[in-house]
């Protein structure tokens, strides 16, 4: 009798063990160090256990098998091979179900690891020498095959859209955003994203560097400018609007324009044109078709709107300018300002109104 208790009590206690391993990887050893660093008292006990990562694995693993291994022993002795193999298989499905399928087996489950993470800590300490041995051997004569799951980018693209709706996500929907079309944009062709000839702000070269060219320019929201020799389709140069300002030259548009052109295909990828735009260090390509006829251009800009996904405010386009960045970040502050007074006050005003009713 007594060994028929001894091997049931012995089926739960490598339950137990095998519950505690359980409980320590239901969170990354990252996140669970994370959330230690942000002052969670859980995580930062549990963590001291889960440190060891594969020591901790291998202790509570081999615990498991040999108390299971003594219990089922035990109850073999008293029940006979059959009917020990049964009993003990029974109460190791039943203590598992308890521990698994209860809404608040989570809970009971961190509470038990709490309790007992101070040992094993100790244990983990003291064993350190002997189970970083064993893992080193293990994984000496192991592959270690991990497979994520993931084939192609548009797993990662359904992976990113999944974790929009994760309950407990904390990377922003606009920096998800971000990563998506940052995986993506390089498949798009240049023919779809170039702005088309007819749409091109052009400077003829013989045109006066003057007020009213420089309003136009300014007025135009752009900072490049292909220059042609009568006609558009010749394009012979870029203007720098920044050039023009700073140099304040009279004269005409060719006195001051760059005479470096470069030419990218409409069926570039927009990840080919990116390396040619770093490459070159230009911020300005002519795009041709199939007959070297000019359909357009692209800007450095262009691409970099199609990473982030979403158009670029041209309001630090003035970059040399320290008032005008000083403004802009002044106008930031503001907006952000007034829409936390707002929020405060929209909090506030239930209270007020109950307070003037009672």
């Amino acid at each position: 009798m007594l060994n028929f208790v001894l091997g049931l009590v012995l089926a739960g206690v490598a339950v137990t063990i095998w519950t505690l391993e359980r409980t320590y990887q239901h969170m990354p050893r990252h996140e669970m160090k994370r959330q230690a660093r942000n002052g969670d008292e859980v995580a930062r006990l549990l963590y001291r256990a889960a440190a060891y990562g594969t020591s901790l694995r291998v202790l509570l693993g081999a615990a498991t098998i040999v108390f299971a291994t003594i219990a089922l022993v035990l109850l073999v002795q008293v029940l006979g091979s059959v009917w020990g193999v049964l009993v003990t298989l029974t109460v190791l499905g039943v203590c598992v179900f308890v521990f698994t399928t209860d809404d608040g087996s989570i809970t009971t489950r961190l509470t038990l690891a709490k309790w007992a993470t101070p040992t094993i800590s100790w244990l983990l300490e003291w064993l350190q020498p002997m189970l970083a041995t064993v893992v080193r051997v293990v994984n000496e004569r192991r592959q270690v095959r991990v497979h994520t799951g993931l084939y192609e980018k548009s797993d990662v693209v359904a992976l990113l859209e999944r974790q929009k709706n994760q309950v407990d996500n904390r990377i922003s929907l606009s920096e998800i955003d971000m990563l998506e079309h940052a995986l993506t944009f390089g498949d798009r062709l240049v023919g779809d994203v170039l702005i088309p000839q007819r749409a091109v702000h052009s400077v003829a070269a013989s045109e006066h560097i003057g007020p009213v060219l420089m309003d136009e320019l300014s007025k135009s929201g752009h900072s490049r400018f292909p220059v042609y020799d009568q006609d558009r389709g010749n394009i012979v140069g870029i203007l720098y609007l920044h050039e023009l300002v700073s140099r304040r030259q009279t004269g005409t548009v060719a006195d001051v324009m760059s005479h470096k052109l470069t030419y990218v295909h409409e069926d570039f990828t927009l990840y080919q044109t990116l390396q040619a735009f770093l490459r070159t260090k230009q911020q300005l390509f002519l795009v041709v078709n199939g007959f070297e006829e000019l359909v357009g251009i692209i800007t450095v800009e262009d691409i970099v709107e199609q990473i982030i996904g979403q158009p670029i405010v041209d309001e630090f386009d003035r970059y040399d300018d320290l008032r005008a960045v000083a403004a802009a970040t002044a106008r930031q502050e503001h907006t952000a300002h007034q829409k936390d007074k707002s929020e405060v006050e929209n909090h506030d005003s239930p209270e007020v109104t109950q307070s003037a009713e009672d």
